[in-house]
């Protein structure tokens, strides 16, 4: 720890106005000290992790962080504004910059510390002294726990309180302590903010039952696991004991994961999840009251959570049953989340799941009608009729191992529809579902409808209050049984003929698709692709053509649809690589690299090879990237190309209908986004002597104008 943060690694007079330029500021310290190798490729990796969720939190406090590549050793530098740098919190800008990069390897004790600074600045006294320290030195040993009280208090208006208070809950104190929190035990501290033991008594001896304080168990987790996490578990800890309630945390981030006691669990009265990825293994929790809220929640407004939960056990709410499997109904992302929005992250769970029985079956059909020709799905069963030596039993062969498949996709499809909405009991009634549309011909359609049904009735039948004595086999027979039932009841005898009825007409709509209205439709699903860039959006055009052809002998158009989507989805990064190539000096060096990688990523159909030029850039790429996918999926459609896989980019185009037409027009689609983005790119304000500058967003002007010019 001592190495980690030094004064070299301070600025006090941090003169910065946007997060983006103090980043900046304090990474050059990094590059100056040899902490980080790449400049440009490590405010890339932090500003991937800013999109995520914004660092800014209450109390003045900023503290961007990543893992990269770019990192040789884990590393803090610390910056003061006077004017404070808006980083996204609520109560307005940050006077206290924390600036964290770890290596993508770190190793646990490293994290761990970092993860103590977390804690710490949960702590008034500590972030007092910081902004009361008079020189880089001081802070720097604040900041490492071996300043002194009275080298704090020398600086001026500096309390004889908040050094101490600094001092003695430092950060090297406190690592010990973290850990513990890391792996999911309480430290021994003079707080008390370790559970007892289940059962205990007081000490008269009253019964533990009317006189022990209410119980908590929680669990902390964020996407990099190094700081939000352990600042959630920090305040979610200081609010119990405020509340005088017993309450543990397991934080669930990089410096390690230990499950909590099942004890512990057992005897907990609720249970709090402030979290931004899944809880992982969480079906400990259930049959307990739970409230469940995205990971600045548990910062920003512990006393409410724990207010929220002991409301929740007097009424006798609990989530799921124990053995059942978690719930994850009332969080399919922040606690703000929409219906709408979870509506859409369960629909992407069973996509996300279907996507590689398409891919596989997809390209085993086309293979098959590449090698044994057009007629290889009339060929008789393979294993009735094998012969190793000829060509079409090898087609045929592949042909049909495809169509097994393919098979799964709807199954598939509803089954983990049901599993993002209810999680492991979800699964069969889901799978059942899916499989009864398959059989009543409602497709595609039939599969989403199923999957969210049984997701529904699994949940519905989870808030049902059961005996203790049952709920042993509820997971195993009951809700299978129950949830099979109704589903399967609703899909043949209610609903199941009007979905095949509107799956026909789906398919006759697109069996009808010519001349204009054909090319409006390329033009969309152009659009959609290109839009976030293998998002959301991007992931229902791809659902909507692959559908299409998840058959065995699938119509002219949906191949047509799957040729513009493919083509579109082309488009992004081989345009990024292409513009990187034409015109070298509108990127930094790390775009250019990455320029290098994004030929073959666009060639291979992964749209996903141009995300880090739209993170950086987002405001000329992504409508660059926009209109070269508008016009490569407007050709496709207009030149007719046809094509039965739905993955492989270039590595496909012997099964292309009409290829050197399909691949001319992602070469026109690749020339527009090229050009739009260097014309958008060239556009920008200039530094003076007219180079341009870095500048990351149009919006952060005044930070542009601190970076040096890029070199060509």
């Amino acid at each position: 720890m001592s190495d980690m943060i030094t004064a070299d690694l301070v600025d006090l007079d941090l003169s910065a106005d946007t997060k983006e330029a103090a980043a900046r500021a304090l990474a050059e310290r990094m590059v100056a000290l040899g902490r980080v190798t790449d400049l440009d490729g490590f405010l890339a990796d932090v500003a991937a992790r800013e999109a995520q969720m914004p660092t800014g939190l209450d109390g003045g406090i900023g503290i961007p962080h990543c893992r990269s590549a770019h990192v040789t050793e884990p590393t803090l530098a610390f910056g003061r504004s006077a004017a404070g740098i808006d980083f996204g919190a609520a109560d307005g800008p940050a006077d206290l910059i924390f600036l964290i990069a770890a290596p993508a390897g770190a190793d646990d004790a490293h994290l761990t510390i970092l993860s103590s600074l977390a804690r710490q600045l949960m702590n008034t006294e500590f972030t007092d002294a910081l902004r009361a320290a008079g020189d880089a030195a001081t802070a720097a040993a604040l900041i490492r726990g071996d300043a002194p009280a009275a080298d704090a208090s020398d600086a001026p208006g500096a309390s004889a309180s908040a050094p101490a208070g600094a001092s003695s809950n430092s950060v090297a104190v406190s690592a010990a302590a973290s850990a513990d929190t890391a792996t999911g035990t309480a430290a021994p501290a003079p707080d008390g903010a370790t559970a007892p033991a289940p059962g205990a008594t007081d000490a008269s001896g009253a019964d533990a039952a009317d006189a022990r304080p209410f119980r908590i168990v929680a669990v902390t987790s964020c996407p990099t696991g190094i700081a939000h996490t352990y600042m959630a578990a920090e305040s979610l800890e200081n609010a119990g004991r405020e509340a005088g309630v017993e309450l543990v945390v397991e934080t669930q981030g990089s410096a390690g994961f230990t499950r909590l006691d099942p004890a512990v669990i057992e005897a907990a009265d609720g249970v709090i999840f402030a979290h931004d990825v899944p809880v992982r293994d969480k079906d400990r929790f259930a049959g307990k009251p739970t409230v469940d809220v995205g990971v600045k929640a548990g910062i920003n407004r512990p006393a409410e959570l724990i207010t929220e939960v002991r409301g929740k056990a007097a009424r006798g709410e609990v989530t799921g049953t124990p053995g059942t499997g978690s719930t994850p109904v009332e969080r399919a992302g922040d606690a703000g989340d929409s219906y709408g929005t979870k509506l859409r992250k369960w629909l992407m769970t069973g996509v996300s799941y279907m996507v590689p029985f398409v891919a596989a079956g997809g390209l085993l059909i086309a293979l098959g009608f590449a090698i044994g020709g057009y007629q290889i799905n009339e060929a008789k069963p393979v294993m009735d009729h094998f012969d190793w030596g000829q060509v079409d039993s090898w087609g045929a062969l592949l042909f049909q191992i495809g169509g097994v498949a393919f098979g799964f996709l709807i199954p598939v499809l509803a089954g983990y529809i049901a599993y993002g909405m209810a999680d492991r009991p979800g699964l069969v009634p889901g799978f059942v579902g899916g499989m009864i549309s398959v059989n009543i011909a409602a497709g595609f359609l039939g599969g989403l409808v199923a999957g969210l049904l049984a997701g529904g009735v699994v949940l519905a039948i989870q808030k049902i209050k059961i005996p203790p004595v049952l709920r042993g086999i509820m997971p195993v027979v009951v809700i299978p049984l129950i949830s099979s039932i109704v589903v399967g009841f609703l899909m043949f005898i209610v609903i199941g003929k009007p979905i095949a009825n509107a799956q026909e007409a789906m398919t006759d709509w697109l069996n009808g698709l010519s001349g204009t209205n054909a090319i409006l439709l390329g033009i969309l699903l152009g659009l959609m692709m290109c839009f976030d860039l293998g998002g959301p959006v991007n992931k229902v055009a791809y659902a909507f053509a692959t559908a299409g052809i998840a058959v065995q002998d699938p119509s002219d158009s949906a191949m047509k649809v799957m040729a513009a989507v493919m083509a579109a989805g082309m488009v992004p990064p081989l345009g990024m690589a292409l513009a990187t190539t034409v015109r070298k000096k509108l990127f930094t060096e790390t775009e250019r690299e990455n320029g290098k990688a994004a030929w073959v990523l666009g060639a291979s159909f992964i749209s996903e090879g141009a995300i880090p030029f739209a993170a950086a850039d987002p405001l000329r790429v992504i409508p660059a990237s926009m209109a070269g996918g508008a016009v490569t999926g407007a050709l496709t459609m207009a030149f007719g190309s046809t094509l039965r896989a739905p993955h492989g980019g270039i590595w496909v185009t012997f099964l292309i209908g009409k290829p050197f037409l399909y691949l001319l027009a992602i070469a026109v689609g690749t020339a527009v986004t090229a050009g739009l983005v260097i014309l958008l790119k060239g556009l920008r304000k200039t530094a003076p002597g007219g180079a341009a500058t870095a500048s990351d967003d149009p919006a952060s002007a005044p930070a542009a104008e601190q970076k040096q010019p890029v070199a060509a």
